[in-house]
């Protein structure tokens, strides 16, 4: 059987696979108890991302970067207090995660239309939806009901969160410690369609990628110079570069077409054609097909906004975003 054949079997099964909504959350949870909250939260998204385009892939990185924590629990908002040292100087985060204003802002307004009623961890979830909208990605209904953590975990955000010199064994298994797989781990590193990425977490592709002072040679050297010239060997570790240099503002699958171009700019972009059979597949498919990336993105992203939440009686709803109710 053709290999594209397998795929497209695989993909219909896990397209009528069961995994649309948690049996715990439902897209019409606050549909009497805050019944604007989503158009609350789409009209704040909005004001930001004209503000400032690049928001839009901040608030959907912050997504990712909750769930894979504890799950999606609005962990990543907490700050440092007392008892909680926050996820928000961990390595992934230290520096680079960003949107927590726009968050604070989303809540605000909740807190005034519906008092205690809307979690952080959900306005979370459908500002990553609309970002994704308002970018020219696909919609999907947002399953709600996640209550808020009253905790963080710093331990978990250094090490649970995939990183840009990950080798993809490593990658696929974090994903697979959240009950994602392989489909769910190259659609959803589409979103780096959008947004921008810092010299510091690809340097060492420039200059030194294994320890033996060379290049990594699955980069394309004419990309590799334009790089480098922002990119120096040391300095300018916060210098930004897009993710995605032919539409950096557009959510489309251009991000799959530059890596089969060799010119995907973190090393876990570029394994995902070079390391894998199955995760090539999967990148040529969505490169050839946007309709297709589009589709999967959607369900990939429910996926991931189902991983552990906090429901019924645990956690609570936060008064504010940064800290836990007194």
């Amino acid at each position: 059987m053709a290999l594209s054949m397998r795929f497209f079997m695989v993909f219909s099964v896990l397209a009528l696979s069961p995994l649309c909504f948690s049996h715990s959350l439902s897209p019409q949870f606050y549909d009497h108890s805050c019944p604007k909250a989503q158009e609350i939260v789409r009209s704040v998204v909005a004001k930001a991302v004209a503000r400032e385009a690049r928001m839009a892939a901040s608030l959907v990185r912050l997504h990712f970067h909750d769930c894979f924590v504890k799950g999606c629990d609005g962990s990543v908002l907490l700050d440092s207090s007392g008892s909680i040292i926050s996820e928000k100087g961990s390595v992934p985060n230290r520096n680079s995660a960003r949107g927590f204003d726009v968050i604070d802002e989303i809540k605000s307004e909740l807190e005034k239309a519906c008092p205690q009623t809307v979690s952080c961890a959900d306005a979370l979830a459908l500002a990553a939806r609309d970002s994704t909208v308002l970018s020219g990605g696909p919609s999907w209904v947002v399953p709600l009901g996640r209550r808020d953590s009253t905790g963080a975990s710093i331990s978990g955000s250094n090490n649970n969160i995939p990183a840009p010199n990950n080798t993809l064994p490593t990658i696929i298994t974090k994903f697979k410690l959240k009950g994602l797989d392989i489909v769910d781990l190259v659609t959803l590193s589409g979103s780096h369609t959008i947004g921008f990425s810092r010299c510091t977490s690809f340097r060492q592709r420039l200059y030194n990628q294994s320890g033996n002072g060379q290049p990594d040679a699955t980069l394309d050297q004419s990309y590799a110079a334009q790089l480098r010239s922002g990119c120096p060997r040391s300095g300018g570790d916060q210098n930004l570069f897009t993710l995605d240099f032919v539409t950096p503002a557009k959510f489309d699958n251009f991000y799959f077409k530059n890596i089969i171009a060799s010119k995907g700019l973190l090393s876990s972009d570029q394994i995902l054609f070079t390391k894998s059979k199955a995760t090539m597949e999967l990148v040529k498919k969505y490169a050839e097909n946007n309709e297709l990336f589009f589709k999967q993105f959607a369900k990939s992203m429910v996926n991931m906004g189902n991983i552990t939440p906090l429901v019924g009686s645990k956690g609570q709803i936060r008064k504010n975003c940064r800290k836990v109710n007194a």
